[in-house]
């Protein structure tokens, strides 16, 4: 009695839908761009199909008898929101179907970054607020907005956006600037991000600015350095510094030394042997941003004790050598004989 009532109900109420109805879409979603084309197949095995179509807004196809699949094809897309349903009739009236979930998409119409104000003139710690603007893209809820600075990502954007239909978006980055910027390029990327294997490149730059960051001098071997005297033609002091703007260097030298050769930089003070002395000698870098002094110290070198050691040899040597000719050859009576030692006869004369 109740299964008279529901099947009495489901006939009142329209069409059956069987359980033993199996409808499969092929591919099973679309990703395509705004005025291109796509084709999407369905089909079932069941064997008591009466017929099939596609439910569209677009070039749908009405029910096709005696066919057990039924290609769907959209020359141009030209609606932001498109579901087209495959629907399976069964020869016992019931109906199965299958939605295919597609997704319209748009290129921006431009990605851009206005120039920073007054290029060139960021100072090192100075704030700035880059602005990406992105143009006429849909739908914007699968886009990034990427900023690069050299070869890192340092921001990624989204958006929570309704709308399937273009829109405008924007997004800023706050740079603060380092000397580690100083040439370095920015510039920000507008993707689209779908999972869809295969589909072509999604992403829209902007043109890149170069980034001039203005820091004051630092020496690469920052340390005061204690150098000694060597024996050599000439010695080098090495004061090389980085900074931006280009820097001036200046040397103060104790006196009487003058400055004497110096290499185009003037970040090197070359002392021939003639100018070397001990003292404190200093190097002044500086820029528009700051100054900063290095100092060197120049000691007299120690002597060289194995030179030092030799001679007190030889001279002690020598002191023994006389000591024995001395024993050997003075007489008693303090007079020396050179014949000390040889024969002597043991008479005065003949006999």
């Amino acid at each position: 009695m109740w299964l008279l009532v529901f099947v009495g109900s489901l006939a009142s109420a329209g069409t059956l839908v069987s359980a033993q109805c199996s409808a499969e879409i092929s591919p099973k979603s679309i990703v395509v761009e705004y005025g291109h084309s796509f084709s999407v197949n369905c089909s079932s095995s069941f064997n008591q199909i009466a017929g099939m179509g596609w439910e569209s807004k677009q070039n749908g196809i009405p029910l096709t008898p005696g066919v057990t699949s039924l290609t769907l094809v959209i020359p141009s897309v030209s609606l932001w929101k498109l579901s087209p349903q495959c629907y399976v009739n069964l020869n016992d009236k019931s109906q199965c179907t299958k939605r295919l979930p597609v997704t319209v998409y748009k290129m921006p119409d431009s990605v851009s970054m206005p120039q920073l104000s007054q290029p060139g003139s960021m100072v090192e710690g100075e704030q700035r607020s880059l602005k990406c603007i992105v143009t006429n893209v849909a739908p914007a809820r699968n886009l990034s907005l990427l900023f690069h600075k050299g070869n890192k990502i340092v921001s990624t954007n989204t958006f929570s956006v309704a709308s399937l239909e273009p829109v405008n978006v924007s997004a800023v980055y706050d740079l603060i600037a380092h000397r580690a910027d100083n040439g370095a390029r920015i510039w920000c990327e507008a993707k689209l991000n779908f999972l869809t294997p295969g589909l072509q490149d999604t992403s829209k730059l902007s043109a890149p600015q170069e980034l001039i960051v203005q820091y004051p001098p630092t020496f690469d071997q920052p340390e005061n350095e204690t150098l000694e005297v060597p024996a050599v033609d000439k010695i080098i002091l090495n004061c090389s510094a980085t900074g931006n703007p280009a820097l001036e260097y200046s040397w103060h030298s104790p006196p009487p030394v003058q400055q004497t050769d110096m290499n185009p930089n003037k970040n090197q003070l070359i002392l021939a042997r003639s100018h070397q002395f001990p003292g404190t000698y200093s190097c002044t870098a500086s820029n528009p941003q700051g100054t900063t002094t290095k100092y060197f110290t120049l000691v007299e070198a120690p002597r060289n004790r194995t030179t030092f050691a030799a001679i007190v040899g030889a001279l002690g040597f020598l002191g023994v050598v006389l000591i024995l000719a001395g024993l050997y050859f003075v007489k008693a009576d303090g007079t020396c004989s050179l014949n000390k030692g040889s024969y002597q006869p043991t008479s005065s004369g003949p006999v």
